[in-house]
């Protein structure tokens, strides 16, 4: 790590090796988004680096960087191959932001939306497609301008809300990564919108040529959860290894003695792992 001096008489700050980070403007809604891109000190193959695109960088970015600095000096012993990683974050300084309720989440009906646990009344959502097309559109083209990637191994990371944006794009956009990573995603938000898009899966993958893979992880501590998350993740994995889409592969994890945010280092270290096993 090195600092970097702050010209506001503050401290400095401290930045990862081989991270970029700049801002950029969505421009349906006018929301910004603060972009970190960690890139490989080896040269890219031939056909590009893999890309992963990492949700809530805010809170993970760090953590993800550093285990793929560590584990990607020796891929033949760790499994993990260099990757650039793409965090999606906010300018705000909190891990998690109430932003992150609004694009990771479809419009849900009133009625259906799970009772907060303080009585209180949800933060703004309805903006995952505005934000799915803010990625398509304007994130991926201005990653793969300013470098060398492979765009057929693309994966994207995301926990708990960002857990289910992860499986809202899969049902609703198969085939836009390979790898779909989901750590204890919270199924229980949009679950009648899943089962509807569960039902037409199989015809949106009959576009689809390429393979997916699905990882679904929660920790053990959250079994008592009143989301039902272990059940419900488990579930969502043995229904794609049972539905009729050629191509579809999904594992599922519950990490021993972890709770829902205990489990995120040991999440993304076993991420990193899946999206380099293919």
């Amino acid at each position: 790590m090195r600092q970097v001096t702050r010209h506001d008489g503050t401290e400095p700050e401290v930045t990862l090796p081989g991270t970029a980070i700049y801002r950029m403007r969505e421009e349906q809604t006018e929301r910004e988004y603060e972009i970190r891109v960690w890139v490989p000190e080896s040269a890219p193959p031939a056909s590009g680096y893999p890309v992963i695109y990492l949700l809530d960088a805010n809170a993970v970015f760090g953590t993800m960087v550093e285990a793929m600095r560590a584990q990607s000096l020796r891929p033949e012993k760790t499994g993990v191959v260099p990757a650039v990683i793409v965090g999606i974050g906010y300018t705000a300084r909190a891990p998690f932001p109430p932003d992150r309720h609004y694009d990771f989440m479809m419009s849900v009906p009133k009625g259906e939306l799970p009772r907060r646990p303080d009585g209180a009344t949800w933060p703004e959502h309805g903006g995952a497609e505005a934000f799915t097309q803010f990625i398509e559109e304007q994130l991926k083209p201005d990653i793969e301008r300013r470098y060398a990637i492979d765009r057929s191994r693309q994966s994207v990371v995301g926990h708990s809300l960002g857990g289910l944006f992860v499986l809202q794009l899969l049902l609703d956009r198969p085939g836009t990564y390979r790898n779909y990573i989901a750590g204890s995603p919270s199924l229980h938000w949009n679950s009648a919108w899943i089962a509807r898009q569960q039902e037409t899966f199989v015809s949106r993958m009959t576009d689809n040529s390429s393979e997916i893979h699905v990882f679904l992880a929660a920790g053990e501590l959250e079994g008592s959860h009143p989301s039902g998350v272990i059940e419900r993740s488990r579930a969502f994995a043995q229904w794609l290894n049972h539905v009729d889409a050629e191509g579809v592969r999904a594992d599922f994890i519950c990490f021993e003695d972890e709770g829902h945010v205990s489990v995120l280092p040991v999440f993304i270290g076993r991420a990193l792992r899946f999206v380099s096993s293919d």
